[in-house]
């Protein structure tokens, strides 16, 4: 049986811990015991953890034996820009699930102005969901969800191959740009409205690969979804 995986809040020697409300869901609600075995990461290796203490906000487990690594992940760098936030929450959680190794909170010129001013406030959650996620689909480190930034700021995020989804491509199609050779791979998705051609343009100039993922208009977080799936996809080869 696949033992459920949890990754450390705190980690002393031979003993980590979970701590306050990512304990709490241990305790009460999976109604952990003293002696039940889980996978604990900590420090980026997971091992083998047997509960050793149980107290309000806290499990402490005793670790053992390594569990066998994980392949290496795929260098994928996801911007999301901005979209309303029970949306963007769905796609950091399925951008985890699936294996980004980074996440950006993008503020474009469609963003709306109330959810790029309240972004930051919403960074720790984000933060949070994806940790749940990385759990939830036994990775041993969440991605880094790093705070939002604006387009410019984002253009010249250095990597081997940079894509954007964009509805007013034509011509080229996702499946034809990546490549499974290696390297980090950023893909931008564009926010509820679309790119601006003011954007469109500016991506072009700084080496960035615009591609269609078909004819369909698909919301901001199916995009992301599709777009990141089928990436990872070809990457992992």
């Amino acid at each position: 049986m696949t033992r459920r995986r949890w990754i450390a809040d705190e980690v002393s020697g031979t003993r980590a811990a979970l701590i306050g409300p990512h304990a709490d869901h241990l305790i009460r609600v999976l109604r952990a015991r003293v002696g039940q075995e889980y996978d604990v990461v900590a420090n980026g290796v997971a091992r083998r953890g047997q509960v050793a203490e149980i107290k309000d906000g806290r499990i402490e487990f005793e670790l053992g034996e390594e569990v066998p690594a994980e392949p290496a992940t795929v260098q994928l760098t996801v911007l999301l820009a901005i979209f309303k936030f029970d949306r963007m929450e769905w796609a950091v959680e399925k951008c985890t699930e699936l294996g980004v190794a980074r996440i950006v909170p993008l503020i474009a010129r469609r963003t709306d102005s109330h959810l790029a001013l309240a972004a930051g406030k919403r960074l720790e959650r984000w933060r949070r969901i994806a940790l749940q996620a990385s759990e939830q689909s036994r990775r041993s480190n969440p991605p880094k969800v790093t705070d939002p930034i604006k387009l410019r700021e984002a253009l010249p995020i250095p990597a081997g191959l940079k894509i954007l989804l964009s509805e007013a491509e034509q011509q080229s199609q996702l499946r034809d740009v990546v490549g499974a050779d290696g390297g980090e791979v950023l893909l931008a998705i564009g926010p509820e409205g679309g790119w601006t051609e003011d954007e469109l343009k500016l991506f072009a100039e700084n080496g960035w690969h615009s591609v269609s993922l078909g004819s369909t208009i698909l919301r901001a977080e199916t995009a992301a979804i599709a777009g990141t799936a089928i990436t990872m996809s070809i990457l992992s080869r």
